[in-house]
């Protein structure tokens, strides 16, 4: 997203969730016993509706924005931006039906140690060897919070940077008139990476141990270049359940514009987290998600974009392993006929699409 410049009745409890760990993760690929034959080279998606919007509760919030999911015992915690003419900042909300998505509470994450100012493009996951939260998301810089419980809104720490001298000298080598943005945080068993993007069309990643994580992030190597729209940002990456026949583990999506100024995205496989990166679903014709392969409500199309979001996750921890057989993602739209004079006050609301050609039948 851009800096700034200059489906049941809400859950009302807290989660019974130990204080420092988060509960078992789903074994994704049991069924399978092992990585899976041949990966998938093409897409299909059926989207709801818009399912969260921006709340009149005297906030003057006008989107919301850039979700982070992950599924728990049931429980649906999202973290996400909100955007107004005065800034960006960030929510935390949770549910456990998707049709009652849109009744949870706001918890505005301003309250908490975290604090006021620009705060945007949240990732969450369960950091093992910490045991413990953290949040990643940018404030100028790659930042971070950490919480020992995902449901306590007020638990998030102030915030602190992968980057304490700034913004590293590859950034500003290359970014032009762009934007430093959508941090994202993966990790193998030996290595953190986090991954950034400029606007401009270059995608970043850094590293750092398992054992010194938060600390030490590398400067960054550019991982992916391409033209500025066609590589754009909220790039996310994941660990692709026991991976493909091919030695393919990790997938790769990045958010692109079209000519028409819709947002899409396109997609990208490795071996291995530092690359080398192939296109998989990566063109307007055959994209990763994009309105021509989601299929609406009725035909009714009640978003021309598919922008920022995430892949709901019940792996939790730091490795971001999702299932290929079955995959929802989250994601931010806006209606044909938003008036993009105030970038910052765009309407953006949020809505499910869901994988409709399983590669595993």
């Amino acid at each position: 997203m851009r800096i700034l410049t200059a489906l049941t009745a809400l859950w009302a409890t807290t989660l019974a969730l130990p204080s420092t760990n988060p509960p078992p993760s789903i074994s994704l690929n049991s069924r399978q016993g092992g990585a899976l034959g041949s990966k998938p080279t093409s897409f299909e998606w059926q989207s709801t509706g818009p399912l969260v919007s921006a709340k009149n509760d005297g906030r003057g919030i006008a989107g919301i924005k850039d979700p982070s999911i992950v599924l728990i015992n049931g429980t649906y915690h999202v973290f996400a931006s909100t955007a107004q003419s005065s800034g960006y900042n960030l929510v935390y909300f949770s549910f456990k039906d998707f049709a009652q998505a849109g009744n949870a509470k706001f918890h505005y994450l301003d309250q908490a140690p975290l604090g006021t100012g620009y705060r945007a493009a949240p990732q969450v996951f369960y950091f093992t060897p910490h045991k413990t939260w953290y949040l990643i998301y940018q404030n100028g810089n790659a930042a971070y919070s950490t919480n020992k419980n995902i449901s306590d809104p007020l638990g998030w720490t102030a915030p602190q940077v992968f980057y304490p001298a700034g913004r590293p000298k590859i950034i500003d080598d290359n970014i032009g008139a762009g934007y430093w943005v959508d941090m994202w945080v993966i990790c193998d068993d030996k290595d953190c990476h986090l991954f950034s993007s400029d606007d401009n069309g270059q995608l970043y990643r850094s590293q750092t141990t398992l054992a010194n994580f938060p600390n030490g992030m590398s400067q960054p190597v550019i991982a992916l270049q391409d033209k500025k729209n066609d590589l754009f940002e909220a790039s996310c990456v994941y660990t692709w359940g026991d991976g493909f026949a091919d030695g393919t583990k990790y997938l790769l999506l990045v958010e692109a514009i079209d000519p028409d100024g819709n947002r899409w995205f396109r997609s990208w496989t490795s071996a291995s987290i530092s690359g080398p990166w192939k296109g998989l679903a990566n063109t307007m014709e055959n994209p990763f998600a994009r309105w021509n392969n989601v299929k609406f409500p009725d035909d009714k199309v009640w978003t021309w974009s598919i922008s920022h979001g995430e892949l709901v996750r019940t792996d939790t921890d730091e490795k971001l392993r999702i299932d290929p057989c079955s995959m929802d993602f989250l994601y931010q739209g806006i209606g044909p006929d938003a008036d993009w004079s105030d970038y910052n006050a765009l309407p953006w609301k949020l809505g499910l699409i869901t994988l409709r050609n399983s590669v595993c039948g």
